[in-house]
């Protein structure tokens, strides 16, 4: 009997594979449009869980401290005490600007004709700069354009329209989340049927939740110290409104990376309509402040606060952003700090030597080391 005799010929595919296998791939493609065509609201909820877990321990607290065991109570508080702040800051921007703007409004026409005879400070930036000929030889071409810009004004307002219901339900979402938090964490850790793994988890997401709040305390403390250094350069080159344009760059650089260039620009601004001087002034503070931020404040800050090396603070937040722009950046920092308490607790169970309670600092790595390693 030959040996091609002997070899056994596969017989043909079930009807009943082919179809899971149609019905698996159907099913991936109809996941993946769901979540594409859901992809702002999915927005919406990872930056709602983004804050609630940050406002978490600070509910938890008040709860012990003042409310005395009323979860609810003691999250109106926090919500409470949020809405004032954020209030408190737009009004501290928004009530100057309008009063400036009305102002500037009414000295509009002045300005207007002084820039057009060469006069006062934009006047003079501009002969010397020679865009005052420009402006002059293309006033068709720029009054055209700006017809055209007129156009989408719809679009702007829709813009703005779900920007803030975005808001409105982020808030509302983060609400419901640190309300209802313990419950679902409770009704989570429940499906774990092993004790030692259910507090093993327990612990994980606890230090998950202190690097996600000390990144965002991190970032106050590098957006406080962004905004006292612009004032002070703005308040030293006689700049007008010096505090206003600080908040808004303090508030701009919450932003990782690229939040001090977008407040820059504003400050650029301010100082080219005040003098030359001004602008050269503080367009070298920026340049200067943005090396310092990126390549020092920020892997310093956050190497204490999220408890990550420099150099991964660095490359995180580089990676962040060429995925996800804006929103990566944002993220890539308290993504980072989880990974790294996930690695280090999975690392510390596979070498046999568990701990007590996971951690994220390297001062208990070398409590660790120093344990007696396990007897085979």
């Amino acid at each position: 009997m030959s040996s091609t005799s002997l070899t056994r010929r596969p017989g043909p595919v079930p009807a009943r594979a082919i179809a899971a296998a149609i019905g698996m791939v159907l099913l991936t493609a109809l996941a993946l449009l769901l979540i594409y065509e859901t992809r702002r609201v999915l927005v919406w909820i990872v930056v709602a869980l983004f804050f609630a877990i940050a406002l978490y321990p600070v509910t938890g607290w008040v709860e012990r401290r003042i409310t005395r065991g009323r979860r609810t109570l003691a999250t109106l508080l926090v919500f409470l005490v949020l809405v004032v702040v954020v209030a408190a800051v737009l009004t501290a921007f928004v009530v100057p600007l309008v009063q400036q703007g009305t102002v500037f409004a009414q000295q509009l026409p002045d300005l207007i004709e002084q820039t057009k005879a060469g006069r006062g400070p934009l006047g003079g930036l501009l002969v010397r700069t020679h865009a005052l000929t420009w402006l002059q030889h293309n006033q068709s071409k720029l009054a055209s354009y700006a017809e055209g810009m007129t156009t989408p004004a719809a679009g702007v307002l829709q813009s703005v329209a779900t920007g803030l219901a975005g808001v409105a339900t982020i808030f509302v979402l983060a609400l419901l989340m640190v309300l209802q938090g313990p419950k679902v964490v409770d009704g989570a850790l429940n499906l774990i049927e092993d004790p030692d793994s259910r507090e093993r988890v327990r612990s994980v997401s606890a230090d998950c939740a202190k690097s996600i709040t000390g990144y965002i305390s991190g970032n106050l403390l590098i957006s406080v110290i962004c905004g006292a250094l612009t004032y002070g350069v703005l308040k030293l080159t006689g700049i007008p409104f010096a505090g206003l344009i600080a908040l808004f760059v303090g508030i701009a650089d919450l932003i990782p990376l690229v939040g001090a260039t977008l407040g820059a620009i504003v400050a650029l601004i301010a100082a080219g309509v005040h003098s030359l001087t001004a602008l050269i002034v503080v367009a070298i503070f920026f340049v200067a402040y943005q090396q310092l931020e990126n390549h020092v404040l920020q892997p310093l800050i956050f190497s204490r606060t999220v408890k990550l090396n420099p150099l991964a603070v660095l490359v995180a937040i580089l990676i962040g952003a060429e995925l996800a722009g804006i929103l990566g950046a944002l993220m890539a920092i308290p993504v980072a700090g989880i990974i790294q308490v996930i690695l280090r607790d999975v690392w510390s169970h596979r070498r046999g030597r568990p701990k007590d309670v996971p951690t994220v600092g390297e001062e208990e790595m070398s409590v660790a080391s120093d344990a007696p390693s396990s007897v085979s």
